[in-house]
């Protein structure tokens, strides 16, 4: 299992570089953290966590983004296909963010 993502500003159209993420994985109704890192200069980040710490659970995404409204977005998703590539994009605006499952 592999995981990527993507921060894109869309007001600007352009990537967000070194904008704080963290992975947490579901543990009853706590978080666990799993791994932290920081996108690059176009806005990437992935083959951040090794490919032991997944399993089928749900994860949450914490990106911190500064925003005066929005100063951090979560986003949580299942993993039900360990297998596959899961590449989990964040798409900012000032006021608004969308997110989906990339390929």
């Amino acid at each position: 299992m592999t995981l990527s993502t993507h921060v894109l500003d869309t007001g600007r159209g352009r990537p967000v570089a070194g904008v704080p993420v963290r992975l947490e994985r579901a543990n009853g109704d706590a978080w666990a953290g799993v791994a932290e890192g920081v996108t690059d200069a176009d806005g990437r980040l992935h083959d951040w966590v090794p490919d032991a710490a997944w399993g089928s659970a749900v994860y949450r995404l914490v990106f911190t983004t500064g925003g005066e409204f929005f100063p951090e977005v979560s986003v949580v998703f299942r993993v039900s296909e360990p297998e596959r590539h899961h590449h989990v994009p964040l798409l900012l605006s000032p006021y608004g963010y969308t997110t989906y499952r990339g390929s």
